[in-house]
């Protein structure tokens, strides 16, 4: 199934673009997202936490993701 990632700050680094399609097998968890995008960029697993929003909704490892599903890319914050 294809997915849509929408990636912020370090993460739109990593994966060299603000948008990109991502085909992913179905069923497939924010989980398994996070092991995917690990394994394609290497560079997330020096991340000390990454969120993920699904369709503008925060949500965890265990969430079920669907065909056409917005996913947003949160990387960690910094600044004061």
């Amino acid at each position: 199934m294809k997915i849509k990632l929408i990636a912020f700050g370090i993460a739109k680094e990593i994966i060299a673009a603000s948008e990109s399609d991502l085909e992913v097998e179905n069923p497939c968890d924010i989980g398994n997202l996070k092991r995917i995008l690990m394994t394609q960029y290497h560079e997330f697993k020096k991340l000390q936490s990454i969120k993920f929003a699904i369709n503008e909704d925060y949500q965890e490892d265990h969430f079920p993701l669907h065909e056409g599903d917005e996913v947003v890319i949160i990387p960690p914050v910094s600044g004061g």
